[in-house]
């Protein structure tokens, strides 16, 4: 006893409405439609009143209390109770899920070419077919399920990446502000130009890098100079303190020549020495030397005023490059709204281009399915009328005239090799009889080849060949007819019963067998009686005698 075929998993049990009706591949009988949601019956039962719901629709219904049955208000046939739908007042219908679930299905999704029955459809395929439409689950996206994998991996603005720096994950539009931040970032540094620092470890290069020059602390107020290390390596230090010292050693001279000037010649000459004293030496000497301090005082006055100068003037290009700054981000941002603009369209269009491939593909393969279908039609026709031919040309009294037009063309197709030998359609003995047919050589065969004309006579598989007598041992007479009815050519045998010309065929036909010398060609070549309007006419005559 053949196996049942197993049910589909218990997990579709009744926790879904019925099925839609655009997966139908012909119309949807009422009988077959849930009276709830008006869609096909998945799961039927059946409650008193007769009507069917799918099981998912009666157990939501009944799952707030009785209900009366709204097919049957509709229909105008509502009967207490048997119109009042309760839990438990319902059966399942096996005999309609078993006609809802043999029903020719086909998938509703456009480009998807599945088909097969609705049991099939709800096993193999719903919610399975890569042409599905789903939503992405980060950017609510809609796309077909078999580009989901390449969305979430290539397009989705959402997605998660890891950063291929310090592996550390994060979103993809983040991307900018974590180069900022990650500490495995590649750095260069501006002084030795050397590249792939980690940014963690950039503070503690910069620190030791000889050729970094860090900027001057008072650069906020204009400073623009900057000191590199190497300004600060043991050789310039010392270069630096050997100029220290001569200072000192200099001012130390001129406090000395200051005080014997004031000892030996009474008053002081007031500016005398001012103009050569070093800016270093000033504060020193303000005890000895009175008009010293107003003149450093105007100086740095003096030096005060232009160094504020500068900072306002800083202060005004700062303030200018600041909406500079600003204007260009503006800018920026206009140019990326319209980048994302263009990104968006260009991605509409080239998801719009491969759907249209889609479509052209799946229109490609029709054409080519059709194609092929046409193309085994015609060899049907063709079979079809090779066998009206044969039937409306055949005998069922065991005599057969055979006309052969185009004579002379065809003897010439011989001569050349391109068709030396011809089949006459098949003839009966009767009804159900033996199934022959004749072979013409118009050059001649074997031992007549080139010098006579050559006629076979050939048995062949008939469909009633169980029930005759083998071997085939009727005398056979072989004609070329003269169209005066004057002188035919005649020639007749009685088959060899050993030779396999004459056992029952194992194939479409059996070896020929008949006259390789039937008729000498030169009898042809002059005027004759049996070439009329190039057309010959065979006959065979088989004896019937004994069937």
């Amino acid at each position: 006893m053949a196996a049942q075929e197993p049910s589909p998993p218990s997990s579709l049990e009744g926790n879904k409405p019925g099925f839609p009706k655009k997966i139908l591949a012909n119309n949807l009988e009422e009988k077959h439609m849930c009276n709830s949601c008006l869609k096909i019956l998945r799961r039927p039962l059946q409650a008193q009143c007769g009507h069917r719901f799918c099981s998912f629709c009666f157990n939501k219904i009944v799952s707030s209390g009785p209900h009366k049955c709204s097919a049957c208000i509709k229909e105008d046939l509502f009967e207490d109770p048997t119109s009042i739908l309760k839990e438990g007042g319902a059966f399942p219908d096996n005999a309609a899920r078993r006609e809802v679930e043999a029903l020719a299905a086909v998938c509703p999704n456009e480009g998807c070419t599945w088909t097969g029955n609705i049991k099939e459809y709800e096993v193999n395929h719903e919610g399975k077919c890569d042409f599905m439409i789903i939503l992405c689950p980060s950017c609510k996206e809609l796309m077909r399920t078999n580009e989901l994998e390449r969305h979430n991996e290539r397009e989705c603005p959402e997605r998660t990446l890891n950063c291929k720096y310090c592996k550390e994950p994060f979103h993809f539009k983040n991307i900018k502000a974590h180069d900022e931040i990650c500490p495995k970032y590649p750095m260069i540094c501006e002084g030795c130009a050397k590249k792939k620092i980690p940014r963690e470890k950039y503070v503690d290069h910069i620190k030791f890098c000889s050729k970094f020059r860090a900027p001057c602390r008072f650069h906020v107020v204009g400073c623009d100079m900057s000191v590199s290390l190497e300004s600060l390596q043991p050789q310039s230090l010392e270069l630096a303190g050997h100029k220290i010292h001569e200072l000192h050693r200099a001012l130390r001279e001129l406090e000395l020549k200051l005080g014997q000037l004031t000892l030996g010649g009474g008053a002081p000459v007031q500016g005398a020495c001012a103009p050569t004293l070093p800016t270093l030496a000033l504060p020193a000497l303000a005890t000895s030397f009175t008009p010293l301090p107003s003149a450093v005082g105007a100086a740095l006055e003096l030096q005060l005023h232009s160094e504020k100068t500068k900072v306002a003037e800083l202060s005004r290009r700062c303030q200018e490059l600041e909406l500079k700054v600003g204007t260009f981000e503006n800018i920026v941002c206009v140019l990326n709204r319209e980048m994302e603009r263009s990104s968006t369209t260009i991605e509409a269009y080239n998801r719009q281009h491969r759907l249209d491939q889609d479509k052209v593909e799946i229109l490609n393969n029709k054409v080519r399915q059709l194609e092929r279908t046409v193309g085994l039609r015609d060899l049907s026709i063709v079979e079809m009328e090779g066998n009206i031919r044969e039937m409306s040309a055949a005998t069922f009294d065991g005599i057969f005239v055979w006309k052969i037009s185009d004579f002379t063309k065809k003897r010439q197709d011989a001569v050349a090799g391109r068709a030396p030998a011809m089949f006459s359609p098949a003839f009966f003995t009767s009804k159900y009889g033996y199934k022959m047919c004749l072979r013409i050589y118009l050059n001649g065969d074997g031992t007549g080849r080139a010098s006579h004309l050559s006629l076979f006579f050939v048995v062949m598989r008939g469909h009633s060949d169980a029930l005759l007598k083998w071997p085939f041992n009727q005398k056979v007479t072989l004609m070329l007819l003269d169209q005066n009815n004057r002188e035919h050519i005649i020639d007749a045998f009685r088959p060899d019963i050993s030779s396999s010309s004459f056992q029952r065929p194992v194939s479409d036909m059996n070896i020929a067998s008949g006259c390789p010398l039937f008729c000498p060609l030169p009898k042809l070549d002059t005027k004759n009686s049996y070439i009329r309007d190039d057309t010959i006419f065979i006959k065979a005559i088989v004896d019937l005698t004994g069937l």
